[in-house]
């Protein structure tokens, strides 16, 4: 099989420079690789990972090959690469890596075939596009996978369906589900480093600005939360009654995108659903809408629609298309509607990375060692990691915390004690 496939390896050198950059905010992620450095729990496995391939990945990879194992690592998205970070990856930590930025559709596939021709054990997605594969493709081969984890709430989604319907052909632990990964990743690091992607595209001030957010799960509110604080006029659109009244009670407005769609100036979508700016909503537009995307995938913004509706189209920035609309008014979208945090700018800081790639690190040693005993199910992060992350975490930070005395375990395990 091939052993990589990356833009330039000359590159290494200034990857290498920001891999060290990123370790330095990564102290969970830095105890356990000593850990594994000492123990090698993972001598022998071979994994397939398909993630954005950033300063933060790189440092889970060495994380993994301290522990003896072998990752053959691929992009989650065409445009998420970062071409000196595989350059690095390949040269200085001998990992295959079959990832360039901008790739083609057809190139993307292709990587994600040439990282299960490594025939690994455990498979580690982020939007579960290495496990469609491997339960269209290569069926044959998914039988014979112990496990895999998935990072991301699209990835989630697509691998419940398949355990419903009864396909799922191997056992999934859904990291983005777990605590230390949603509760921060999905809320503070999306919340800034989609924030970060827009102004690195456009330098406008939110600040008195109509900023659109449509969902507000945890992405959804940690946008939500940082707009706000920018002094945004933060409008929500939402499906869902109680996510909508949340909103609602967090002191936003809450409405329709038929309603939003001709107030806003600005518009992100979080919600892992396709269309939720459809060709319906663009001529309600102000003249100069941007539009953004922080979902995982390029389907939440109707392109195509956008596309059929514009007289003309050119490239106005790095990362800022303009669609001229009948009439003249003018759309702009951004990153090509693909996630806008990694497409313009680096992704999620190290320091919130460190805990979902100590999820995916620890959750890899779970499947390794469980060796065939979990079913095909969609699994939860086992509570003992979740917790234990969270206390090398606090640990980094030099926070301590209570703990229960024996009384106050009693009355809390017990049902006689009251009033």
């Amino acid at each position: 099989m091939k052993k990589k496939d990356i833009k330039d390896i000359k590159l290494a050198a200034k990857g290498r420079l920001r891999i060290e950059w990123a370790e330095q905010d990564m102290p969970v992620l830095r105890l356990i690789r000593q850990r594994f450095k000492k123990e090698k729990p993972l001598r022998g496995l071979k994994l397939a990972c398909c993630l954005h391939v950033t300063t933060e990945t790189a440092n889970l990879m060495s994380t993994l090959k301290a522990g003896g194992a072998q990752p053959f690592l691929c992009a989650s998205n065409p445009l998420s690469t970062q071409d000196d970070v595989a350059a690095s990856l390949v040269k200085d930590s001998k990992i295959p890596v079959f990832a360039i930025h901008g790739e083609s559709n057809r190139v993307y596939y292709q990587h994600i075939i040439a990282t299960l021709d490594g025939e690994p054990s455990i498979t580690m997605d982020d939007g579960a596009d290495l496990v469609a594969t491997l339960h269209g493709k290569r069926k044959k081969q998914a039988a014979n996978m112990l496990g895999g984890t998935e990072e991301t709430t699209t990835g989630v989604i697509r691998l419940r369906s398949l355990e419903r319907e009864k396909r799922l052909l191997y056992p999934i632990i859904a990291v983005n589900d777990s605590k230390t990964k949603y509760l921060f990743d999905n809320r503070y690091g999306t919340g800034q480093s989609t924030i970060d992607g827009i102004l690195r595209c456009t330098n406008r001030l939110l600040a008195g600005s109509k900023f659109v957010i449509a969902g507000y799960g945890w992405c959804g509110r940690g946008v939500a939360m940082r707009a706000k604080a920018m002094g945004a006029d933060v409008i929500v659109t939402e499906v869902k009654p109680v996510k909508a009244l949340e909103a609602t009670m967090d002191g936003l407005r809450v409405m329709s995108m038929n309603q939003a769609c001709k107030e806003g100036d600005i518009f992100v979508t979080l919600t892992g659903d396709v269309n939720v700016i459809s060709r319906d909503h663009f001529p309600k537009m102000k003249d100069g809408a941007i539009v953004a995307n922080s979902g995982h995938f390029n389907v939440e913004i109707d392109i195509e629609g956008l596309r059929k509706l514009s007289r003309s189209r050119r490239k106005m920035r790095e990362n800022v298309e303009e669609f001229r609309l009948p009439g003249g008014k003018r759309i702009y979208l951004l990153g090509e509607g693909r996630l806008i945090n990694l497409a313009a700018a680096e992704g999620h800081p190290a320091a919130v990375m460190d805990m979902s790639f100590a999820n995916q690190a620890l959750t890899a040693e779970f499947i390794w060692k469980s060796k065939k005993k979990l079913e095909r199910k969609v699994y939860p992060v086992p509570t003992e990691i979740d917790d234990n992350i969270a206390r090398l975490k606090l640990t980094s930070l030099g926070i301590r915390i209570d703990k229960l005395t024996k009384e106050q375990q009693k009355y809390l395990a017990s049902w006689e004690l009251g009033t």
